[in-house]
């Protein structure tokens, strides 16, 4: 056992004195995307609206804490109004013109979010609730006794 080396230890070839090539960051250019997807998340707690282009990959996104509202004030509709504008101005740089709107969860912001996107230019093809509903799975916090 004592005559046993530890080739393992042994630094790898070409590693001597050479500097590990830098990973240059790739910067998005301006794409042109005329049709596109809205996902708008609200919870009791926030507001999330994501723009997606059809195949999923997100072209922009804001929140109501993005955008500076902190604590209860990130749940009322206006936080979700501002969130929804902001996110609307940034995807609409890249040429988006048509939406679907799908809205998830039971927050205050989800009306809100959908006048916004409206007022901000967007035109709305499609509005669709996607919120998941259990068929009687997981058991459910307990009432809150105020």
């Amino acid at each position: 056992m004592a005559d046993e080396t530890n080739t393992s230890a042994a630094a790898p070839a070409g590693a001597e004195g050479e500097a590990p090539a830098a990973k240059k960051a790739k910067r998005k250019g301006k794409k042109s995307i005329l049709n596109g997807v809205v996902h708008i998340q609200s919870t009791f707690n926030n507001t999330i609206i994501t723009i997606t282009d059809v195949s999923g990959n997100v072209i922009s996104w804001s929140s109501a804490g993005a955008r500076g509202f902190k604590g209860s004030r990130k749940s009322t509709p206006f936080a979700a109004q501002v969130a929804a504008g902001d996110a609307a101005a940034k995807a609409m740089e890249h040429g988006l013109k048509n939406v679907s709107v799908f809205v998830k969860g039971p927050g205050a912001g989800r009306e809100s979010a959908l006048r916004a996107l409206a007022a901000a230019g967007l035109k709305i093809n499609l509005i669709r609730d996607v919120t998941p509903i259990p068929h009687n799975g997981c058991r459910q916090p307990k009432r809150r006794r105020v």
